[in-house]
């Protein structure tokens, strides 16, 4: 049985779901950051199948710019999460209410 566009939009829509429960259900910031990232991952997957299956190459030049956009912005934002870590001693949501002031 040969694998079909379906079947990565599948994982892709699999994935996606995953990082949604994990930003809704955990309250821990790194693992909020890796469910956000898995997010944007399984949108990377659905381009990159949608580009292989309509034989365009643009979906997978675009994959490459997101996926080095990702990379940076991973870099940024684990610094931001270890300086607060830092500073309040905690990675937890509900303790870093005395952000908005």
């Amino acid at each position: 049985m040969p694998v079909g566009l379906e079947h990565y939009l599948v994982v892709s829509a699999l994935l996606f779901c995953l990082g949604v429960l994990g930003v809704i259900m955990r309250r821990n910031l790194i693992v909020m950051y890796m469910s956000l990232e898995l997010m944007l991952n399984a949108a990377t997957l659905a381009l990159v199948a949608f580009s292989w299956f309509n034989n365009d190459l643009n979906g997978q030049v675009m994959v490459f710019f997101i996926i080095t956009v990702a990379a940076a912005e991973v870099a940024v934002g684990l610094a931001l999460i270890v300086a607060l870590y830092r500073k309040r001693q905690t990675a937890h949501v509900e303790d870093l209410t005395t952000m908005k002031y």
